[in-house]
């Protein structure tokens, strides 16, 4: 059996990074070395909570989470319990987590991670604002050589964003952290809503979780009924998209999606378009190519996917 990927998750839970650490979770090609909780869909003490609530719902409470950024770098916190709910993970009535949660921060923890494994053996799985990678990349430079790749869901293009006209909430919540990430020289392959937007909960999908008949089945489909409610109303689809999960789905079956590489620039100084990934998709400035950004996605065979593996939970 080939060895597993050595993964840290870095996160906000939100029912779409529970789906995202549940497809984890299922896969035996992955090994998550930690979770990382930052401010983001809901406040730090709300995220890292979360995190532990989906290990215990997997049946993992052997996985350790660590809490992180409380906040920006620069900037006040946005949050989006009108998307979540007032918990990030409103839909299913979960325990509170009986699992303890690391005592070291976790900015401490990826730096002490990636200098202590061997180099290129660690992905660092981007699910929320990126405040945690980027301060532990400023405060200890020597850890961007070492990381494999980044792979990250935010920002958008053709898509636009889904905060404001131009910015992604990942990217808008902290662009002073993802302009730190995108200038690190670390491999990125970027999940953008122009990718997660075609991949769409729709109601039989939805109901396919649940036709599981396992707990983590039938709080999937709780997490998803409630959470496409927002983007069914604001889109006019059936069910909303499914954004984080496009980055484990990627490490387990690339073939899944299809992008190519463009320079990405965040806007930081606009107030009118700040968190705004500038994606240089028709390669017309001369700036270097620094990330493989996604477009488009084999949606059924990554539902297929997503059934198979939380299946196995």
């Amino acid at each position: 059996m080939p060895q597993s990927r050595k993964i840290i998750i870095d996160t906000d839970p939100g029912q779409d990074d529970a789906v995202a650490i549940l497809l984890a979770l299922g896969s035996s090609e992955l090994e998550i070395v930690g979770i990382s909780a930052v401010a983001g869909n809901v406040p730090l003490k709300l995220t890292e909570k979360n995190a532990r609530k989906i290990c215990e719902l997997a049946g993992r409470p052997d996985i350790k989470v660590y809490a992180g950024a409380i906040r920006p770098l620069m900037r006040e916190l946005v949050t989006a319990e009108e998307v979540h709910g007032k918990t990030g993970l409103n839909g299913p009535q979960l325990p509170e987590p009986a699992m303890k949660l690391q005592d070291q921060y976790a900015v401490d923890f990826i730096v002490e991670t990636l200098m202590g494994e061997e180099s290129g053996t660690i992905t660092l799985c981007a699910l929320g604002p990126l405040t945690n990678i980027a301060l532990a990349l400023i405060r200890e430079p020597r850890i961007a050589p070492r990381i494999k790749e980044i792979v990250l869901m935010g920002g958008g293009f053709f898509e636009g964003g889904n905060v404001t006209p131009t910015a992604e909430f990942n990217i808008y919540v902290d662009p002073q952290a993802a302009d730190v990430v995108f200038k690190s020289g670390i491999p990125i392959v970027m999940m953008p809503l122009d990718v997660t937007h075609k991949a769409l909960t729709t109601a039989k999908r939805t109901q396919t979780f649940r036709a599981l008949g396992t707990k983590v089945g039938t709080a999937t489909a709780e997490m998803l009924e409630f959470f496409e409610r927002f983007d069914e109303e604001k889109y006019g689809t059936d069910g909303g998209p499914l954004h984080d999960p496009c980055v484990i789905a990627y490490l387990l079956k690339p073939d899944l999606f299809k992008g190519r590489n463009c320079n990405v620039s965040v806007e930081t100084s606009s107030e009118l378009t700040m968190g705004m990934t500038v994606i240089d998709w028709w390669g017309v400035t001369k700036r270097p190519k620094n990330a493989m950004v996604m477009r488009d996605i084999d949606h059924d065979a990554f539902f297929a996917l997503l059934v198979e593996r939380l299946g196995r939970l």
